[in-house]
């Protein structure tokens, strides 16, 4: 039998990658929290990273590369059983076979080895013992109620429904799990003035503020090509990239580090908003508006945070370091699909030629990872080829 090629190995993950974009169009019952739409499944698992990093000192010891992959992999089975509200009456039995049967066909396009591990890993998270699952589903139970309790359109019903997944459904398993912020989810939900430490209203601050990266749109759209895409999806599936093709990076990483500088890198859209590459922008005002965000935003952190993240950030944006340049190498090689599965999408938009698309993307793509840009580039010759 022939030994399997990094070119063999490559086409079915970006096979899962195309197909994982379809996690962008199912949606959540609860609202984002400045309460204008619903979540989507996407943008709920970069947030449910996002916590998972903020508030680690409660995970009792977990590893959080391995909760992270988790978290970017346990909603994926919603592209075919979709979302099923906790308080809303189902069928269990018939959810979870649907779910099983979703994980086998996702999980089936990869690579025999990669379908064992995240298999593997989403398992894990849906048995939920071990101390990395309990760890990512205790933020599961929690992110989704902070949402709906910041929502500023909230009916009396609405607050019904929250005392209901309070009291009887799983949020109220972090009395005992989690109870500081129980606590203060019910203060918020029962009016009362709450009394928290000044580290976890800091923390919230900043995992609330991130919420607004849900709001940013960028220049691409979705595989579908029915919306843009927002900053918080796009987090989510560049993360989900790194997690996949890792071993295609031109050299060793560390992929906690990448994921981390990925989950991170577009936090300063929240101020700055998002500047499409093929657009016309000033990149000195644009680098001096993001250096801004960064202090704001990273700066609502508790200080032993604060820096440590902001470094993490910076990196990326400097691209000298393996990991920065393997995280930047994937921001850029993942609209290109975009574009690719929409018959050129922003392409057209921004009359983006052939030329541009090597200078602006394909020196930074094979920069760090040179075996993603070549299983890409038939394709987009093939389209410039027809459309030029």
């Amino acid at each position: 039998m022939p030994i399997p090629t990094p070119a063999d190995r490559i086409a079915p993950q970006l096979a899962f990658l195309a197909e994982a974009d379809k996690l962008k169009t199912i949606t959540r019952a609860n609202p984002l929290a400045d309460g204008s739409r619903l979540e989507n499944s996407a943008e709920h698992s970069w947030h449910l990273c996002l916590w998972a990093l903020v508030f680690e000192d409660q995970s009792r010891g977990a590893n959080l590369a391995r909760v992270w992959s988790m978290l970017l992999l346990h909603d994926l089975v919603e592209i075919d059983a979709g979302d099923h509200p906790i308080h809303l009456p189902h069928d269990a039995d018939a959810v979870h076979a649907a779910e099983r049967a979703a994980a086998d066909r996702l999980f089936g396009l990869l690579p025999p080895d990669q379908t064992i591990a995240f298999r593997t890993l989403w398992d894990e998270f849906e048995d939920g013992s071990t101390t990395d699952a309990a760890f990512a589903r205790m933020l599961d139970k929690a992110q989704p109620m902070f949402l709906a309790l910041s929502n500023p359109h909230m009916t009396p019903t609405d607050r019904d429904v929250l005392h209901q997944i309070q009291t009887t459904g799983r949020f109220g398993h972090l009395h005992d799990d989690w109870p500081e912020v129980f606590d203060l989810a019910s203060a918020l939900l029962n009016r009362r003035q709450p009394v928290v430490s000044e580290t976890l209203a800091a923390r919230m601050r900043f995992v609330m503020e991130a919420d607004r990266l849900k709001s940013v749109t960028r220049g691409t759209t979705i595989h579908d090509g029915s919306r843009r895409e927002n900053s918080a999806e796009h987090s989510w599936h560049i993360m989900l990239w790194a997690l996949t093709l890792q071993e295609h990076s031109t050299q060793p990483v560390r992929i906690e580090r990448v994921l981390q500088m990925l989950l991170l890198h577009d936090l300063v859209e929240v101020d700055a908003g998002d500047n499409p590459i093929h657009g016309t922008f000033d990149a000195a005002a644009v680098a001096a508006q993001e250096q801004a965000a960064a202090t704001r935003i990273f700066g609502l952190l508790p200080a032993v945070q604060s820096a440590p993240l902001r470094a993490i950030w910076d990196e990326f944006e400097a691209a000298a370091s393996p990991d920065a340049i393997f995280a930047k190498s994937l921001d850029r090689a993942q609209p290109l699909t975009c574009n690719l599965a929409t018959d050129g999408g922003s392409w057209r938009d921004y009359n983006v030629t052939r030329d541009q698309i090597e200078t602006r993307v394909g020196v930074k793509v094979k920069r760090g990872a040179a075996a993603v840009w070549d299983a890409l580039c038939p394709e987009i010759d093939a389209w410039f080829a027809a459309n030029t």
